[in-house]
């Protein structure tokens, strides 16, 4: 099971404060856009009379875009920054409501995971890559599904040497002091978005073309700082997602890959098991 592993330390990239500045470009046709791409992917029209759980939840937009499709929401994260980031999204659309709750909390924490129930729909984007013991996070993040429910996950790609280095820029980035960090964002954007604006400009002569152009409702330039950032890193091929899951009761119910490049495997399962909560199994 081929995985990069890093020590976590005291290096850790606070996503919080990124996505507390990403919250005041949470506009409705972000929130759109966050809701399409949670209906696309669960084959679902809406998502009323569901229990969703959002784990690592960010901004908290994908916590609210499943609130406005019906769900009744938890949303947790680490980052006490992201937690009150979350909260305040909550309050500036649901004011008060009880069917939302949002609080901190550890995905590496099964006994907490354990305490919350079951849920229809487990939901992690981008998160247990980060926590400095992926596949631990991944085998506890299956606990609260519930029975026939549906666990929903990104997870980075594993690029071989590639993913090597960007661990090792990444790392840079968050050891070296807030003012100097431009120094590895600059040329990471020019390797990141150069070729893809050098294509943009040559074939539809709009470079900001993809730029402007963001799926999931995000942000480029908040995506861009998550990507550097984003310390501890792990990546995984998707075979390897596929059989840790299938081996733990759950089948592949919906797919997308990052096409052997940078960015996340997606990936949606079904819990096969109609009675019970999973248990932890050895890794």
């Amino acid at each position: 099971m081929a995985d990069h592993a890093q020590p976590t330390g005291e290096v850790r990239f606070r996503f919080g404060e990124n996505w507390q500045r990403f919250r005041v470009a949470i506009t409705e046709p972000r929130i759109a856009e966050a809701e399409a791409s949670l209906c696309s992917a669960l084959r679902e029209t809406h998502l009323k009379g569901k229990r969703f759980l959002d784990i690592g939840s960010g901004s908290g937009l994908f916590s609210l875009a499943a609130r406005r499709l019906g769900a009744v929401v938890h949303s947790f994260d680490y980052d006490r920054d992201a937690v009150a980031c979350a909260k305040a999204l909550r309050e500036t659309h649901f004011a008060g409501d009880t069917n939302w709750t949002v609080e901190h909390g550890s995905a590496l924490d099964p006994d907490y995971l354990r305490s919350l129930g079951r849920f229809d729909i487990v939901y992690s984007w981008g998160v247990l890559h980060h926590t400095g013991a992926m596949w631990k996070a991944l085998d506890y993040a299956r606990l609260p599904v519930a029975p026939g429910g549906k666990l929903f996950i990104a997870i980075y790609n594993d690029q071989g040497a590639k993913s090597r280095a960007w661990l090792r820029i990444k790392h840079l980035y968050n050891a070296l002091p807030v003012g100097l960090r431009f120094l590895v964002l600059g040329p990471s954007a020019v390797a990141l978005w150069g070729p893809i604006m050098i294509r943009d400009t040559a074939l539809f002569g709009a470079p900001l073309r993809m730029w402007r152009s963001r799926d999931r409702g995000m942000s480029a330039t908040r995506d861009l700082v998550d990507w550097v950032g984003g310390y501890p890193f792990e990546v995984a091929r998707p075979e390897d997602i596929f059989f840790f899951y299938h081996e733990r009761g759950f089948s592949l119910s919906w797919l997308r890959t990052a096409a052997g490049r940078l960015g996340c495997n997606q990936f949606v399962f079904e819990h096969r098991s109609t009675t019970g909560l999973p248990q932890v199994q050895p890794l």
